[in-house]
């Protein structure tokens, strides 16, 4: 009858094993560690507990920042709060504390070019993953030429259930194209989907009035608005470019050199 005892690993690989990481790498240290303090079996395991929870929660914040796709972006201590002719900074600061999260309520930032709600999206996106949450980052475009682009309907499926999944789903730039109806059949699906289970952050440059022409003849634009307003925040901001005016303060500074 063969042994059922296992053949003995080095250390570190048997601490791999089992999944114990952090302290695999960090072993010799460890012990060397414990015997200059003359640490008790306790402390000892007290440490390594410490560690190895410290390790996997640094690592859990990297996958979800990868997961998250939120590229590069400025933060909130960057944002100018008197350059918008009106913003509600109270209800920006209410959204960033993710309380909208819990009642699965959805945020939409309305603005016009240049005022900076994509920045306000990816700060309020990012404060999510460091909270636990697990957030996928698109723009509208991106999303439904994913979704258009599977040829099966199982694989539609799949991904549909990708962008369902997240707790929160941030979806930019929603209104700088128009779409055909199986787009906005696609994007019914979604919003559908996470319609009093989980959020959505939109931005967009268009007042819901003017939703119509991005998605002409289609049938489901009325019922795509009402779900995603139903339980919202809405954040309108107005005013001149950010982008605009940084370029004209740039013109003004290349013709000052000359």
């Amino acid at each position: 009858m063969p042994s059922l005892s296992p053949t003995p690993l080095p250390l570190s690989d048997g601490l791999r094993a089992l999944g114990l990481h952090r302290t695999a790498a960090d072993c010799a240290d460890l012990l060397a560690r414990a015997t200059k303090a003359r640490w008790s079996p306790v402390q000892l395991l007290e440490e390594l507990v410490r560690a190895e929870s410290q390790d996997r929660a640094r690592r859990s914040l990297e996958r979800r920042l990868t997961r998250a796709r939120l590229g590069a972006f400025k933060p909130m201590a960057d944002f100018e709060w008197d350059w918008p002719k009106t913003i509600d900074r109270a209800a920006v600061e209410r959204v960033l504390t993710l309380d909208f999260l819990d009642r699965a309520e959805n945020v939409i930032l309305a603005a016009g070019q240049g005022l900076g709600k994509t920045m306000l999206a990816k700060n309020v996106a990012h404060q999510a993953v460091l909270r636990g949450a697990s957030v996928r980052f698109v723009t509208a475009a991106d999303l439904l030429l994913d979704l258009g682009g599977q040829e099966t309907s199982r694989a539609l499926e799949r991904r549909l259930r990708a962008y369902v999944k997240p707790r929160l789903l941030c979806l930019d730039e929603l209104g700088y194209l128009t779409y055909d109806n199986r787009a906005a059949d696609l994007l019914f699906q979604v919003v559908s989907r996470r319609y009093e289970k989980a959020s959505l952050l939109v931005t967009t440059n268009l007042a819901f009035k003017d939703w119509g022409p991005l998605f002409p003849n289609a049938a489901c634009v009325t019922a795509l608005i009402d779900r995603l307003t139903h339980h919202a925040e809405i954040l309108k901001i107005t005013g001149e470019s950010y982008r605009a005016r940084e370029a004209e303060l740039a013109q003004k500074a290349r013709r000052g050199k000359g």
